[in-house]
């Protein structure tokens, strides 16, 4: 076994080492590629209940909340969804730098209050070692309300993550970098259920091209930004899939239809971001 296995083997059991002695955990649950592989842990190592909990919220797109209650499952954990009020929240709402904290804070808060009530010992999220070379308001959240985050106890970042979720045969190993559609709206503008719904939906049209790896559709109000892998930019501007995708995103509501030519890129909204910085001029 080469070395990269080897150290990889060792994460994954000081992972197993930092659940076992909890008697039971409340996973903050997204079914996607962290928190799923936080859920097979915990599934294996802590010898009381584990319990999965997804938040069923405007900013969660639908086929995420249904794949969640279908993973969990299949990781033989009990699955809950609660309904989360962020579209009520005027702090969240404004779309200031801080709103994943804003976001965070009721949320997290809930899901103590559901531990808390249920006899359920630590509330876990999965947050990993990568996290910290990005912009994360929400983490200050969990910090704050006494949510652990394994993952990043163990050292695990995404390369690590997805290779053991990998070897586990856990179907969201490779499964592209998620966030909540509230992000897809630059600070600054106002969040509304409407906005949230045309980003939900440009993307499924998108996916529905059978495009690779991650993608987001920006909102900017009147237009959206496509953000899609270079690779991917021949298909879309074949002709009759940018015709037929402008017309679509039209009955969206937007105005105008553009192609970012630097690609997708992670937290391009977020502060320090090049796209950012545009926006702020």
């Amino acid at each position: 076994m080469d070395h990269d296995s080897l150290a990889l083997d060792r994460k994954w059991e000081r992972l197993l080492e930092i659940l076992r002695p909890l008697r039971s955990v409340l996973v903050a649950f997204s079914a996607g590629v962290d928190s799923t592989l936080l859920l097979r842990a915990a599934v294996e190592a802590v010898p009381g209940r584990v319990l999965a909990v997804t938040a069923d919220s405007a900013t969660l797109a639908e086929e995420d909340r249904a794949a969640a209650g279908q993973v969990a499952a299949d990781l033989g954990a009990e699955h809950r969804l609660v309904p989360t009020a962020e579209l009520e929240a005027s702090d969240f709402l404004a779309n200031t730098p801080e709103r994943c904290y804003f976001c965070k804070v009721p949320r997290y808060r809930e899901l103590v209050r559901i531990a808390q009530t249920e006899g359920i010992d630590q509330v876990i999220d999965g947050a990993n070692l990568d996290d910290d070379r990005d912009f994360r308001p929400g983490q200050r959240a969990a910090r704050e309300l006494g949510v652990r985050s394994p993952l990043r106890e163990a050292a695990l970042g995404k390369d690590d993550i997805r290779r053991l979720s990998r070897r586990l045969g856990l179907v969201t190993w490779d499964k592209p970098a998620a966030a909540c559609l509230a992000s897809r709206i630059p600070y600054g503008m106002p969040i509304t259920r409407e906005k949230l719904a045309q980003v939900e939906a440009g993307e499924r049209l998108l996916r529905a091209l059978g495009l690779p790896g991650p993608l987001r559709v920006r909102h900017h109000g009147a237009v959206a930004r496509l953000e899609v892998p270079v690779a991917a930019f021949p298909r879309l501007l074949d002709q009759s899939i940018r015709e037929q995708l402008v017309s679509r995103f039209r009955r969206l509501g937007f105005r105008h239809l553009a192609l970012d030519l630097e690609g997708y890129s992670m937290g391009s909204l977020n502060p320090g971001s090049k796209a950012a910085e545009n926006e702020d001029r």
